[in-house]
């Protein structure tokens, strides 16, 4: 997260400078403390009154206070702050960053910044595809300043896109990935998560599965990043959007055996593994070429058990690596969910509830308990992004 972080927000004469606004909360609610620093151009777009409400501070663009002659020292923002975002950034501003034309508070409060630089560039495709502009960013690149590339949301260092400004929620999840590889005391530490069903083929369009929609797994490798760990991420077939990180690796998969096959690979260089995929735990004994037909009244599948992944990963297990898993039960959950934790070698495992409103699958909520050898700690309804950080901190003790 960006608890804490001081913030110094350059917004510049772009017409996405209206974004500001919804940068500046979601800034804010992640725990950030924002100063605006705006050029002449930009308070075309956007007032200071506008933003000055939303961030509780001043709002600088002068050199001196028109009312009482005081000055802003852009050498004491340099000092102040943590990082500086500069989001819109026009052609002219990234021109006068490479060359060092200081002619208004923005471009001196960059020259006298001590605190990493981002740029958010927002322009015509043209102009933004224009060699001099390339070169512009090219040069900034060279000297550290970090460009979040219009449109993808990848930290780049060639640029290929569209021009428009990256959304203010991906602007912010770039900052926090930048301060959690930085940062965060999971750094050095290569987490390996499963996630989301498996789909087991019966013919070419007709599968067995269930309902799990990887929310779950996704939270958990979101709460991984956010405190600095590379995450190795094994998705099973899933709709959800994935936020790209420079500390995400994902991996696609669609049936049981693929999902084994992916994770006996990668466990050996993970440092602690989260088993939270809904594997299927029988696959079809033979799968159609062809779809089959409907013919009669009933339909006889033949079907073989699925590899215990979970297992086959507690055998490989280390002493010096973490291996958590997950349960579902509906009967005398404690005690399968305990006997699951020795049998399988976890060092906890998470019993997911299926009897509680709110909780379970295709949900944003969830209630579970987690238990190890030592201890069983039951949570009370949450959100899945509130378990998933109650999961890593238990693990990670």
């Amino acid at each position: 997260m960006l608890k804490g972080k001081k913030i110094v927000l350059g917004i510049t004469g772009s017409i996405a400078a209206y974004k500001a606004c919804l940068l500046i909360r979601c800034l804010i609610k992640r725990g950030a403390e924002v100063q605006v620093v705006i050029t002449p151009a930009g308070k075309e777009f956007i007032t200071p009154v506008t933003l000055s409400a939303l961030t509780q501070k001043p709002v600088v663009s002068e050199f001196f206070s028109q009312k009482d002659g005081s000055w802003h020292s852009h050498v004491d923002l340099g000092l102040w702050a943590d990082a500086m975002l500069i989001a819109p950034c026009t052609a002219s501003t990234l021109g006068k960053m490479a060359h060092g034309i200081a002619d208004n508070m923005l471009i001196t409060t960059y020259l006298s910044m001590k605190a990493p630089v981002f740029v958010a560039p927002a322009m015509d495709l043209d102009m933004y595809a224009h060699a001099s502009t390339q070169d512009n960013i090219k040069l900034l690149q060279s000297r550290g300043v970090t460009i979040i590339e219009p449109g993808t949301g990848f930290l780049a260092s060639t640029l290929e896109g569209k021009g428009r400004m990256q959304e203010p929620e991906q602007i912010a999840n770039e900052l926090e990935n930048w301060f959690a590889q930085r940062d965060g005391d999971l750094k050095n530490q290569r987490v390996m998560i499963t996630a989301g069903p498996t789909f087991e083929k019966i013919d070419p369009v007709r599968f067995i599965g269930n309902h799990s929609s990887g929310k779950m797994g996704l939270a958990l490798a979101q709460a991984c990043i956010r405190r600095g760990a590379r995450v190795e991420l094994i998705l099973g077939p899933t709709s959800l959007d994935i936020t790209p990180s420079p500390l995400l690796h994902v991996t696609n998969v669609e049936s049981a055996q693929e999902m084994y096959d992916a994770a006996t690979r990668l466990f050996p260089d993970s440092t602690a593994a989260i088993m939270c995929a809904a594997v299927a735990d029988f696959t079809p004994a033979d799968v159609a070429e062809e779809k089959i037909k409907r013919e009669g009244n009933q339909m006889i599948l033949h079907l073989n058990p699925t590899r215990d992944i979970a297992a086959a990963v507690g055998k490989m297990k280390r002493n010096e690596q973490k291996l958590c898993g997950f349960a579902l039960e509906t009967h005398n959950a404690l005690e399968h969910a305990k006997e699951k934790l020795s049998r399988k070698n976890l060092d906890m495992i998470v019993l997911n509830s299926l009897q509680d409103k709110g909780a379970g699958f295709r949900v944003d909520t969830n209630k579970v308990t987690l238990i190890t050898a030592s201890s069983t700690t039951p949570l009370p309804l949450m959100s899945k992004q509130e378990v998933a950080e109650n999961i890593i901190a238990k693990l990670f003790a």
